[in-house]
């Protein structure tokens, strides 16, 4: 009887978006010269409200109870706020010092000290557990939530389920729905009480709910898992990550170090690894100046500003915590804050995050100059892959390997001067008959 009601819930809300429609003088999209009107918030919300009836079979399918969806999505309505931030992406701009800035700021360094002594115990005992330095853990802690101030308050189901029902992250979101509804069932969470950020990330680190799943642990031993309140449970989740992603106990996560005269900076690259006597051999050094400590881990050079910026020798720690959160410049805040951490609890005076000098001239593209650079390779003959204002591993390369043609620093890094120079030569080639 209860599938009956809400097939005739289905059609009802079918019947009040087509009404809706109809309403507003909708014709036939594709009618030549004829507009389709946009959808009303009454029409989205009827929408939202069939998509969750229909969505319904897919989670029993995937193992959910029927009463347990039906509690989740009770009194869930399509979140316009969500929807707004899902389809108005703020413009990824920010230059990676004023990033550090912030990330790795006397502030952050003193809570996060403040932090490792309140939870020194519990730290201690999941660092000595997983292999996991408590400074990289606490660094962790304090980018992704502040130590627990913006671990999210948006209702994490409804929000998951905006962006399921339509946009941009449908791919993604629909997996995590299925995921948060997984973690109400497997541990007795109220979903009501399950909050999120926005894109569905959750508690102290931050995790999404396929990631709970896959690497929740219970820190503490209470047999229960909570990642929002309990920092044990959180940090030692956390840990369990990088250690599945590769950490090493007692190795670095590297350096920083600086370049001879005349290097060859295609060779700075996170995909390019040799080992530290090939770099040492090359002339680089360490930012003190004296000879890089040996070692037969395979390292990586990374220039997160290019020739004018600091450098950095990187082992595999670091792309460990890559895998945590696959973003460079916060791999980077991540390793810098653990190392002042570290310093701070051995008694150490205070010191700059970096002794390279950021070159703070210069501003980072904007997501148009980013499409028009690639439009541009395009144009010259260089494979870039998709025009879509990422610059990932084929750009950079069609950057080097223009840099290089016109015997610049081939650091890959592009800037608004060569922007402007390969944008006039593809545009005198385009005009050359």
């Amino acid at each position: 009887m209860r599938g009956v009601v809400l097939f005739l819930a289905y059609l009802l809300s079918l019947a009040l978006i087509a009404a809706s429609y109809g309403a507003q003088g909708a014709t036939i999209s594709g009618a030549a010269g004829v507009p389709v009107p946009t959808p009303s918030p009454l029409a989205e919300d009827q929408a939202f409200q069939a998509f969750l009836l229909d969505f319904r079979p897919q989670a029993l399918a995937a193992g959910i109870s029927a009463a347990t969806y039906d509690q989740a999505v009770a009194g869930i309505s399509r979140n316009q706020k969500v929807e707004d931030r899902n389809l108005n992406q703020p413009e990824f701009s920010k230059p990676i010092w004023a990033y550090l800035d912030s990330a790795v700021s006397p502030r952050r360094v003193s809570d996060g000290r403040a932090a490792m002594s309140a939870n020194e115990e519990a730290i201690s005992k999941i660092s000595t557990r997983y292999g996991v330095p408590a400074e990289i853990l606490t660094s962790i802690w304090g980018n992704e939530s502040d130590y627990g101030r913006g671990a999210g308050s948006y209702k994490m189901v409804e929000a998951l389920a905006t962006l399921a029902y339509a946009g941009p992250r449908i791919d993604y979101a629909r997996p995590q729905l299925l995921a948060a509804l997984k973690m109400a069932e497997q541990e007795h969470y109220d979903p009501a009480a399950m909050t999120s950020s926005w894109a569905g990330a959750f508690g102290q680190t931050q995790f999404v709910p396929t990631t709970f799943l896959s690497s929740a642990v219970d820190g503490d031993g209470d047999g229960r898992i909570d990642l929002w309140l309990n920092v044990a449970d959180a940090l030692a989740s956390t840990a369990n990550v990088l250690s599945r992603a590769g950490w090493v106990a007692g190795k670095p996560w590297g350096y920083e170090v600086t370049l001879p005269p005349g290097f060859a900076y295609e060779e700075a690259d996170l995909d390019i690894t040799k080992p530290v006597s090939a770099w040492t051999k090359a002339g680089v050094k360490t930012a003190a100046g004296t000879e890089l400590p040996q070692s037969g881990d395979p390292a990586s050079l990374f220039l997160p500003a290019g020739a004018r910026g600091p450098a950095f020798l990187v082992f595999p720690n670091f792309k460990s915590v890559l895998k945590y959160n696959n973003a460079a410049s916060y791999a980077l805040a991540v390793c810098l804050l653990g190392d002042q951490l570290k310093a701070a609890a051995a008694g150490a005076s205070p010191t700059a995050p970096v002794a390279g000098a950021w070159p703070r001239d210069l501003a980072p593209l904007s997501r148009d100059e980013r499409l028009a650079l690639q439009d541009s390779l395009t144009k010259l003959g260089f494979d870039i892959g998709k025009v879509d204002g990422l610059i990932g591993a084929k750009s950079r390369a069609a950057v080097r390997a223009w840099q290089k043609a016109h015997a610049l620093p081939a650091d890959g890094f592009a800037t608004a001067e060569i922007l402007t120079q390969i944008a006039m030569e593809a545009k005198s080639k385009t005009a050359t008959p």
